[in-house]
Formats: structure tokens, sequence, C-alpha cells
């Protein structure tokens, strides 16, 4: 094999501007870069995309070279490749938003070896037209690498499956002595061993991040009216910062941002719903321009880089903690203090477990994505430490060194779920979650449990039919209404069982059965209820319900941000902040001159450093974090000037 002429460590200063590698990136690409497999997983903002562009500049150095780059989402490639550009990388992408004649000229680049990195779908990447370009690649022996981002989509066990991932095999059946890297930053161990298997990565060496972001701080409230708590949470935490709110359904989306916009909160929808050029203008706004809110569904979001996102809000549960920990950790990108903010409620469990129990899908697989919602509602449910759990079911010990590398092991689950997660670490604390920071009270809801699944049964004795939740409430709370009267259920011996109970404590006892599986939710209109085989456990006392009681405390208000200040600007002086904000508006310029996201041209803590040294000359730019040689040749005589006008 050819020596790359520079080391992993040359091309980090010289080409990105940065002086050393964060956790295992060295390792990972020195692994590449020698010709290994590996299995990367890294939580988002954890540097990801240097753990394959490196390894492609390094192999394309040594003659050995272009990198293909399997990527799902077009606005990744675009923001993905501009960013090469800045840093003097040739690379290119090739997907549905070029034309025939764009996509030809690109296609004569590759072949004719003028990219370092080239991004493709997977779809078009296991085309016959886009292999025969390959082996004519490989032939020459001009493959450097196949790099394969946001790989948990090749998993009906992740919470985005793809099924054009899965004909990725063919890279190792076709190319067995091209090295592959498959990365993300979501997979439990029963994704990771899917991976693993439809990938063909049994020899592939893993690496194992930490999955903690110890920046976001982690709230889940319960729903009593989200858009009021939403509102109240962004105008109390996050006032003219960015951020996204994640909702169910496409009108929910449009609802929401609406109503936002109505209170003085710039907002913008995102759902595949939208005409396709609104949803590029509207996710371009929001890459381009700052303090924007988007709303939207899950096909908003993954591959999003923005580093300056505060807040990620649900006002719906997800399916998963996997999709849960993916979007939440779009927060926080670049470091600084942000917020993971979620309201949730009965009709959440009702909706995403009938959804489960009525999809056309086999019983083993539903058996698995009940565990998942079952693990996701004990982290709602929680009493302890948010981030523990979550940690814990990703396999982690808070506290301790991130999982060993090696094949994934599916073992026993604590967290009532899917198999496969370590068991929490006790008492443990991170004082940056709601339940650290505002300890609920706990209560023992075992005997109005047993009360609930008596009345479920005694209805469904006495009238031979299935009622829907309000109905059964009504019941144990003694009321009188229209309904009881005309099904005679106030005769019943469960009527006013549970009068000292209120609406919510029945509603929190209620969504624990149907977690537990202790209650069953039938579909169509009225979302009855049943009891199931896992009731009788519960009625004789051999499982415990335990609830968290309400708590109205309000969360723990940060220090305000000194107006649109970057959290990296914020301990800079008065003089340097006036630099700083010079700075960023030249940023501005360039950056829509260049069609780009500003941090493509310089991250904020770049230019807060720029204006923290007050540079004189382009030796003194050298060495300043996220200034490579490209960029110190096209920007820095500007970067200067902007410095000596704003002294």
């Amino acid at each position: 094999m050819n020596t790359p002429l520079l080391s992993p460590r040359d091309i980090l200063r010289r080409v990105f501007g940065y002086e050393a590698f964060r956790g295992p990136q060295q390792a990972i690409i020195e692994h590449v870069v020698a010709g290994g497999d590996a299995l990367v997983l890294m939580p988002t903002g954890g540097g990801k995309s240097l753990c394959y562009q490196v390894p492609a500049i390094a192999r394309q150095d040594a003659g050995q070279g272009t990198a293909i780059v399997v990527s799902p989402l077009i606005a990744l490639m675009h923001d993905q490749v501009g960013a090469l550009h800045e840093a003097g990388v040739e690379a290119a992408f090739l997907n549905s938003s070029l034309t025939g004649e764009e996509a030809a000229q690109v296609e004569k680049r590759l072949l004719r070896g003028e990219l370092t990195l080239l991004y493709a779908a997977p779809e078009r990447v296991t085309t016959p037209r886009f292999l025969a370009q390959i082996d004519a690649l490989a032939e020459r022996g001009q493959l450097a690498l196949f790099a394969i981002d946001e790989a948990h989509c090749v998993s009906q066990w992740g919470h985005d499956f793809r099924p054009e991932y899965r004909a990725l095999t063919v890279l190792h059946e076709r190319y067995p002595g091209v090295p592959r890297i498959a990365l993300t930053a979501t997979a439990d161990a029963l994704t990771r061993a899917d991976i693993v298997e439809r990938l063909q990565l049994e020899q592939a060496q893993q690496f194992v991040s930490s999955f903690d972001r110890p920046n976001i701080r982690y709230t889940i409230v319960e729903k009593k009216d989200a858009l009021s708590q939403l509102l109240r949470f962004i105008e109390r935490e996050h006032a003219g910062e960015a951020g996204i709110v994640y909702c169910q359904s496409r009108k929910r989306v449009e609802d929401v941002a609406q109503s936002l916009s109505e209170a003085g909160i710039q907002a913008l929808p995102y759902h595949a719903g939208l005409d396709s050029a609104i949803r590029q203008q509207n996710q371009n706004r929001f890459l381009r321009e700052e303090g924007l809110v988007m709303v939207a569904t899950i096909a908003f979001g993954m591959g999003i880089d923005k580093p300056d996102v505060r807040f990620v809000a649900h006002l719906d549960m997800p399916k998963n903690i996997e999709g849960y920990y993916q979007e939440t950790g779009r927060a926080g990108r670049d470091g600084a203090a942000a917020d993971a903010w979620m309201a949730y409620g009965l009709q959440d469990v009702v909706n995403q477990r009938r959804m489960i129990d009525e999809s056309p899908a086999g019983e083993g697989f539903k058996q698995v994505m009940r565990g998942k919602l079952d693990a996701l509602l004990a982290l709602a449910e929680a009493t302890d430490c948010r981030r523990v759990r979550l940690l814990g079911y990703f396999g982690e010990v808070y506290g301790a060194s991130p999982p060993a590398a090696g094949p994934p092991q599916v073992g026993h689950d604590p967290l009532g779920g899917q198999r496969g997660h370590e068991v929490p670490s006790v008492g443990a604390t991170c004082g940056n979650c709601d339940n650290c920071l505002h300890p609920p009270a706990v209560q023992d809801g075992s005997e109005l449990a047993r009360k609930f699944l008596s009345c479920i049964y005694r209805v469904q004795q006495a009238s031979g039919i299935s009622f829907g939740a309000g109905h059964m409430m009504d019941i144990l709370r003694g009321k009188q209404t229209e309904k009881v009267a005309q099904y005679g259920h106030e005769q019943l011996s469960t009527f006013g069982i549970a009068k000292e109970a209120g609406e919510s404590e029945l509603r929190a006892v209620l969504r624990q059965l149907i977690a537990i599986g202790a209650v069953a939710v039938d579909g169509g209109m009225f979302n009855t209820l049943r009891l199931t085989d896992g009731s009788r456990a519960v009625l004789k006392g051999e499982v415990k319900v335990q609830l968290r009681e309400s708590v109205a405390t309000p969360m723990a208000k940060r220090s305000r941000r000194a107006g649109a200040l970057a959290p990296a600007a914020q301990a800079l002086g008065v003089d340097d902040q006036v630099r700083y904000i010079n700075l960023k508006t030249w940023r501005a310029d360039v950056a829509r001159e260049h069609n780009l996201p500003a941090y493509v041209i310089f991250h904020d803590a770049t230019l807060a450093e720029i204006a923290r040294r007050r540079p004189q000359s382009l030796e003194d730019l050298q060495g300043i974090s996220g200034i490579g040689a490209k960029k110190l040749e096209a920007y820095g005589a500007d970067v200067l000037r902007v410095v000596a006008d704003g002294a």
C-alpha cells in the first residue's frame, strides 16, 4: 500500500484548521487509512464526518483514488460538499437536484480521478450505471473507501429504517478489498448487531464513543395544554434563539407553526406534504438565518449540521428512545448549553401502542417495537436521573468509560423494553435534567391500578362491550354522566371506588398499565380498553405500579444571554464583542454570496477567538481553530481588515 504524503494530523491541521483530534477520531482514522473496516457509533456533534473525510484525503494523497460517501439526504450532501470546497477539497454529489448535464459532468470528473469524495444516495449507488462506474475505478485501483453514513437506516430495529440501505451489501460482495466505514449516532445493541449482519461488517473494528451529551438539559413534562406549555418554555428560556419543534402529524405542524408565529416567534413548517420548493426554502432559511424555529415532522433533521440549535422540543411522544435521542441530539452541537424538552400524555401512549398493534408487521417485530415504546415511557415516567436511564438504554453506565469495542451482546433489558440494555447506575445523578434539578415525589399506585383493572373487568362483564379511558375514569370517580346512566354503570361495584383520585392521577396509572402490557388499547375511533394476560400479575400484587406525582416546579432559569451573542462570545470584553459582531456581519455576506450556511464559512467559536486575539497579520491567524490553509488564503486579508476596522 502506498504511504500518504500527509499524516492524518497534518490533514486535520492544514485542511480543517484544528490542532488535535477528539475522542476516538484519531484511532478510527488511522485504522481506515490503513485499509481496515470500521463501525463507528458517535453522538451527534462528535465529529463523525472527519472520521471518513480525513481518511479519504489521506488515501487520495497516496494515489488510492476517490471515496464514495453514501448519504440519505440531499441537504446534507449540499452542505458537506460546500464545506469541503471551502476547505480546498475536491468533492461533489450526485442527486436529483442536478440536471442531466450537471450529473454527467460529475460522472466525468469521477472517472478522470478528479474527486476526493463523491456523495450519493443509497438508491443511486446500487444502480447498474453507478456500479459500472465504480467497477472502472476499482479496476484502476482508484477506489479509496466507502463511507456509509446514517448506518442505522439499514436496520429494521432502528428508528429510521430505509429498505434501500439493505442493497448496500453489494459493496462488500463486489469490492471486498475496499475499506468500509459505517457511521451512526443512534444504535442500541440490537440495532448495532443488525447493522453488522446486514452490511457484513463482522470483521470490522467497532468504535463506540460515549453517548452522553452533557451540555443538553433533559426535561419531560406531563402534557396539559401542550401549545401553552411550549410557548412558556420558548419565551422563558429561548426567546430569539434557534430551535426545532417535533410534531407527529402534518396538520399539527402547520397549526403549531402558525400559533408560534402569531405569538411573535419566527416559526416555519416542514413536512413531506409541503410543496418541495417551499420545504427546501424553509430548510435553507433555518440553516442560514438566526433565531428561527422549525416546526416539523421527523422528516426533518437527519444530517442537519446547524451548530447553534439551542433547543429541541417534542409536542408528541416519539416511537422509541433511538428516535428521541437522535432528534434531541440536534441541539447544542456547538457544545454550549441546550435543552431537550418534551410534553407527553396518555393519548401519546395510546396512539403509539395502537400503531404498533395495527401494523401489518409480524408479531416478533411488534413485540420488539412494544419493548422500545415501553423503554421510552419508562424514561418519561422515571423519577430518577433521565441521563442515567438514557445512557443505560444504549449500554453505557453514567460516569464510566463507554462500552468496549467488539461484537454487540444482546441480553436482559432492565427498562422493561427491548433486550440489550444495561442496568442504570443506582443513585447516580447528572445535575442537568429536571429530575436531578427538581426531584419529584413518588407514590405507590398499585392499589389504584388494581381498581382500574377491576373496573375494566366489571364493565366488560356487565355490558359485553369495551369502553374508552374517559368513561372508565368517570365510573371510578363516581361521576353521574349520561353514558353512565345509559348503561347502568352506576350499579357496578367499582362505581366511585376511586373518588379520591384526580383525573391526572388516573391517567398516570393508565399510562403505566398500558406501558407494562396490563391494558391493551383496541383500534377504531373510540380507543377502547381491555384486559390482557399481563393484567393478572398486577391484580395479584406481583407487579407494582409506581407513580411520579405531577410537579409544577419551574425549570431552573438560565441567565439571559447577552443579546444575540452566541455562547462562545459572551465571555468577550465589550471591544471584542464589537469585533465579533462585525465579523459575523462580514461572514453573513460571504455566506450569502456562496449560498452556504454561515457556520460553513467559520463557526461562531472561530470568530470569537479571532475577536479575542485581535490578529494583525496572516501569521497571527494561523493556529486559530477552524482556519485551515485554504480559508486562510481565501479570507485572511478580509478578516484582518474587519478586525482593524473594529479597533
